[in-house]
């Protein structure tokens, strides 16, 4: 099974979503011919590094590539999400994060099947946000939270109706 495609955000996308959820159109980049930047890695700072590593191996059906015991990367073939151990990150920048403090990001999981994806998660879960449903903005959705409190979404986009 290919993992879950991964998209970050601050809040709904559901204008990214409608325009374009997986592309970018290059129309906006600096004509002075610099490259834009490129998300291409989320990492999650830990408290509780083998207890996410073990909860994301099982929600994105696929083992982390671990180095020294204290960082894991998920390849998800839009980007990474990383998970690093907070007293390790301490060591190289002291007081700039706070384990488990995120209640502002969402991470986003394309998927193929929702209902399918919240059945398989069920005894992997222990906090559900929203059972699947429908969104306003075109796609169908279930939101729960990893161990350490970090909001997820699976999302699908939504077929368009069939003129009769």
């Amino acid at each position: 099974m290919k993992p879950p495609r991964l998209l970050l955000s601050t809040a709904m996308i559901a204008a990214a979503l409608i325009a374009s959820p997986l592309h970018s159109t290059h129309a906006d980049e600096p004509s002075s011919g610099a490259a834009k930047p490129v998300l291409v890695n989320t990492c999650l700072i830990t408290a509780r590094f083998r207890d996410l590593v073990e909860f994301y191996r099982r929600v994105l059906s696929t083992d982390a590539q671990i180095s020294n015991g204290n960082y894991a990367e998920f390849p998800t073939g839009a980007g990474v999400l990383a998970i690093f151990a907070a007293d390790a990150h301490e060591k190289y920048i002291p007081g700039s994060a706070e384990p488990a403090m995120n209640r502002s990001s969402i991470l986003q999981f394309r998927v193929s099947n929702v209902d399918a994806e919240y059945a398989r998660l069920q005894s992997i879960v222990k906090t559900w946000v929203k059972p699947p449903s429908n969104q306003p903005w075109g796609t169908r959705s279930f939101y729960f939270r990893d161990p350490d409190g970090n909001l997820v979404d699976f999302y699908a986009p939504l077929k368009p109706k069939q003129p009769d």
